[in-house]
């Protein structure tokens, strides 16, 4: 069934419930490729479909799993497939962070430290992330940052409930024990 649109009604319509969802697409679509530039291309190609194919979304029903189906498949189609060639870096070549680690630490007090420790700990988590499969790092990004539920997980990710609960438990078990080694070689935890 296809609708019919006035001049600049499908594109004002779709655009009232498809954009609320852009930084959440992008997020999970940066997530999945590892590259800015690759995530925008995923998303502005998911939009694209999403647009294209709008009278096939049935109002009333889920956007924000149908646009993250059409993310999912298209990162599928376009970026898994593709062989990925990683740049090579000479470490001679490098220049040290820090010449002498050691002596730096004194200028740093407590409140930089704090300040500080946010970021290293989320890049650690990003890390550990980006190592989770591809079948658990999706539904693991799906659940908890995007808030859907199994149900929704499942229609996305196109497996059953039970694997979508499966799959979450699995990546959420690989993230804790990855973040717990972590906090061990770090010493935030001890043990």
């Amino acid at each position: 069934m296809s609708k019919s649109w006035e001049p600049g009604s499908k594109q004002a319509a779709f655009e009232a419930v498809a954009l609320e969802h852009f930084s959440t697409l992008y997020n999970t679509a940066l997530r999945l490729t590892r590259n800015a530039s690759e995530a925008q291309d995923v998303v502005q190609e998911t939009l694209l479909k999403a647009y294209r194919f709008f009278e096939r979304f049935e109002p009333g029903t889920n956007m924000k799993a149908w646009l993250f189906t059409i993310l999912r498949n298209t990162y599928i189609n376009t970026y898994r497939k593709a062989v990925r060639e990683y740049e090579q870096v000479d470490f001679d070549r490098i220049e040290p962070f820090y010449a002498e680690p050691a002596n730096e630490v004194e200028f740093l007090d407590q409140a930089m430290l704090e300040s500080l420790l946010p970021h290293i700990v989320q890049d650690d988590v990003k890390r550990a992330l980006d190592a989770l499969p591809e079948a658990y790092r999706l539904v693991v990004l799906l659940a908890d940052m995007a808030d859907f539920s199994y149900k929704d997980i499942a229609a996305i990710v196109g497996c059953p409930e039970g694997t979508v609960m499966s799959r979450l438990f699995r990546g959420r078990r690989l993230l804790r024990k990855s973040l717990q080694d972590f906090a061990h070689k770090g010493g935030y935890v001890k043990g």
